[in-house]
């Protein structure tokens, strides 16, 4: 059923079939990467009646061109391939080519992402999904659910104190030594700007303390079936916190059933008195929320160096709720560029929105 050619150019005919099709598979890159070992400078694929209807003169022998065909056009497998490919590898690879053949998905930075359809679950999109990944800032969303969760005085007033310093990464922080705020107003800032000090205020704050923060945390991943995540700290400072997209958007969906985090998280002004009598204003460390092209019900950003530059969105395109995560991005600006592109891909897909 399957065949392995090694050819060293392939005719004129089938070159664009062959890089049309490859152009259609996301992952593609990553595997002809695990496969460098073996010279191997293209990997490409054909269906097998193409190959038959051009016949072997069309082909000379060589050693850098793998050719994989298949009777089914829709269905690329990957069995000819050595050891190096993982089932995970041939299962993404396997869903982005059948269902992103429908229009080229973009070819994104971010070493893993995902899109879903937060209605019915669907995978529009996938990406390393189930790589285990820190996740930085994004902890924040979890960190904000089981605040809320234990019912708070939300105008009770707390003090950012010298155990709120961020002596791991040495994070700097507007909110001087000292400041006392709402917890209400940590959250929105915690939420909208990312402020650790001010997440960390209100974990030390809980019941129990800080210990018993990160033990509620960790309990709520594991009730919202994140069976890949665990949480060190309650504000992604420590890279030992690490989620996959796939646990994210369970997140995500979670976080999004809380209305003070819809409403922070997707905030861009805030305004807040330090102890040394400075008025420090706030505004969302995500770009999205400024452009105004978006709409957006749930964000959040992170980054460390461990991490990357991550996303989580909520949002609604073509007025499809979609959750969209993106991980381990090179930089601030890719890591937008990859949310543009997953966007306008599902804008311009109507194929795809009509079967969500």
């Amino acid at each position: 059923m399957f065949a392995r050619i090694a050819k060293k150019y392939i005719s004129t005919m089938l070159l664009p079939l062959m890089f049309a099709t490859v152009a259609q598979a996301d992952d593609l890159m990553d595997l002809i990467a695990k496969h460098q070992q073996n010279n191997l400078q293209q990997v490409a694929y054909i269906p097998q009646q193409a190959y038959q209807d051009n016949t072997q003169q069309n082909f000379e022998e060589a050693d850098d061109i793998e050719v994989l065909f298949q009777d089914d056009p829709l269905l690329l497998m990957l069995q000819s391939l050595d050891s190096a490919i993982t089932d995970e590898d041939i299962e993404v690879f396997k869903f982005n080519y059948q269902n992103n053949n429908k229009l080229a998905t973009p070819r994104l930075s971010s070493l893993a992402a995902m899109v879903v359809d937060a209605e019915n679950n669907n995978v529009l999109y996938q990406k390393n999904s189930n790589r285990t990944l820190p996740i930085a800032s994004i902890s924040k969303l979890m960190s904000a659910m089981v605040v809320l969760d234990s019912n708070p005085d939300m105008k009770q007033v707390l003090t950012i104190s010298n155990d709120d310093v961020d002596r791991l990464k040495g994070s700097s922080s507007r909110l001087t030594v000292g400041t006392t705020m709402t917890r209400q107003d940590m959250l929105h800032v915690g939420l909208m700007s990312s402020e650790n000090r001010a997440i960390h205020a209100m974990a030390r704050a809980y019941p129990g303390g800080l210990d018993a923060f990160m033990k509620a945390m960790n309990k709520k991943a594991a009730d919202l079936g994140m069976n890949n995540t665990v949480f060190y700290d309650p504000t992604g400072l420590d890279p030992r916190n690490q989620s996959t997209a796939q646990d994210l958007v369970r997140m995500v969906k979670a976080a999004y059933e809380y209305p003070l985090i819809r409403q922070y998280s997707t905030s861009n002004n805030g305004a807040v008195k330090t102890s040394k009598g400075k008025v420090e204003k706030y505004h969302n460390s995500n770009r999205l929320i400024h452009t105004g092209d978006w709409d957006i019900k749930l964000q959040k950003t992170g980054y460390i160096r461990e991490a990357g530059r991550c996303m989580v969105v909520y949002a609604n395109i073509k007025n499809k709720p979609l959750i969209i995560v993106l991980m381990n991005a090179p930089s601030t600006t890719m890591r937008v560029n990859d949310a543009n592109s997953m966007r306008s891909w599902v804008m311009s897909n109507d194929k795809l929105l009509q079967e969500m």
